[in-house]
């Protein structure tokens, strides 16, 4: 066989074994005139299914964003294959060494005030970093009578939540507390979220992998791109109103202001649609690409991310899904129907009461009868840094935080045989004499 035609016996190996073959471009095209008939035309037509489909070694899309911040990033590996990355590979990369941090610490806590302080300090005078806290916390008197904390106050940049924006002026977000701290951060950033650095201070912890206890060292690795990110995706919630007048009555029930059609909020853990204070069920029409599914009538609906899926959605009854599964989770509130995937949730006129939307706990406003609410996921995930990679840290906080699969192990049988050969004749005994008492 000439060298040409084994060429061409190696392609059609080679395309149904590996993508990265040694045959790429142009040569996996070309064969010369006189090569066999048949092996010409297979490695043809294998080239041309080569362009609309390549194996990949996951189930997960390409990431439309691979930028977080003014300089972070996802590391580009070699198991890439068409820009469509292995999840398991994903790791932390600086197009630059970041300089702004923004610190985030658990609110009304005294806990937090010490390491709080000792973090700041260090990344002041060790780092040489541009610290940013949230202008509130300067006001915590407890902080303020610190006399450590005093001495580096005047040389913290401060902003303010909802008047001040944060867009490509964050290089690094570092987050003292519990979840509820991670929470905030996707909150303050609608659109491109800079790499998040969570130190477990609070109390469940889900999304909170690191101890405080070594942070010198942990902060020092992940400022040298040594770190693996796990890439939480994020719901984007758009709110419709049906135009009608809002009664008296609907207005002094303090009901909140209507966003316009064209606002929308970012949520990290779910959006969460419930009958309020009324004693009748929600009557919530359910949607997909514009198609209806189904009605579902109960106390509400949870419509969460795969990492809100271990927050109020398991707590109703769904399952636990790793935070990089590509999912939307449903999940019905003491329902009265089921069988449903909807994207797109429209309150029914049918309905006896309007009902409640929250977001991620926050922002709470009331639906009226007609109003919908339509649920997409956002192409801006939260860039989560691991402390050890993302299986190893996921379920480490289903252990920690719900006792996942925790129970006492089973005695073998060597361990049982020795307690019954050991206390057989004892515990025959003592049988006997209850069963004297009891007669």
């Amino acid at each position: 066989m000439r060298e040409e035609d084994l060429q061409l016996a190696r392609l059609i190996v080679a395309n149904s074994t590996s993508a990265e073959d040694e045959f790429d471009g142009e040569a996996a095209i070309v064969s010369p005139g006189n090569s066999p008939s048949p092996l010409r035309s297979r490695a043809l037509d294998l080239s041309e299914r080569r362009k609309q489909f390549r194996r990949t070694r996951s189930l997960n899309a390409p990431s439309p964003v691979q930028q977080f911040g003014p300089c972070g990033g996802i590391m580009k590996n070699t198991a890439m294959v068409m820009q469509i990355q292995d999840p398991a590979s994903q790791r932390l990369t600086w197009y630059k060494p970041p300089l702004t941090v923004l610190v985030i610490k658990k609110v009304s806590d005294a806990s937090v005030l010490a390491p709080f302080v000792q973090l700041v300090e260090w990344l002041l005078q060790e780092k040489n970093m541009v610290v940013w806290v949230e202008s509130a916390v300067l006001e915590d008197k407890q902080l303020n009578d610190n006399n450590q904390f005093g001495a580096i106050r005047d040389k913290l940049v401060t902003f303010k939540d909802g008047r001040d924006d944060l867009t490509d002026r964050i290089d690094f977000i570092v987050c003292l507390g519990g979840d509820g701290t991670l929470l905030y951060a996707s909150q303050l950033f609608q659109k491109s979220v800079p790499p998040v650095m969570a130190f477990h201070l609070g109390s469940l912890g889900f999304l909170t992998p690191f101890r405080f206890d070594n942070f010198q060292e942990q902060l020092t690795s992940v400022l040298d791109g040594h770190a693996a990110l796990t890439l939480r995706s994020r719901l984007s919630c758009v709110m419709h109103h049906k135009s009608h007048k809002r009664s008296s009555k609907d207005n002094a029930a303090g009901a909140v202001p209507a966003a316009t059609a064209a606002d929308s909020m970012l949520v990290l853990n779910e959006v969460v649609i419930d009958r309020g204070p009324s004693p009748y069920l929600s009557n919530i029409d359910l949607f997909l690409d514009g198609k209806y599914i189904t009605s579902v009538q109960g106390d509400g609906l949870i419509v969460s991310t795969p990492t809100g899926s271990t927050a109020y959605a398991v707590a109703a009854g769904a399952s636990m899904i790793h935070p990089s599964v590509p999912a939307i989770l449903v999940t019905p509130i003491c329902p009265h129907s089921l069988s449903f995937r909807p994207i797109v949730i429209s309150v029914s006129p049918e309905s006896r009461n309007t009902s409640w939307v929250s977001f991620d706990g926050r922002n709470r406003q009331e639906l009226f009868h007609g109003d919908s609410l339509r649920v997409t996921t956002s192409r801006y995930p939260v860039p989560s840094i691991c402390a050890q990679d993302q299986i190893t840290d996921w379920f480490a906080s289903l252990a920690d935080g719900l006792h996942w699969n925790v129970r006492k192990r089973q005695k073998c049988l060597d361990e049982l045989s020795d307690l019954t050969a050991s206390g057989s004749e004892e515990t025959f005994d003592e049988l006997e004499q209850l069963k004297l008492y009891d007669v």
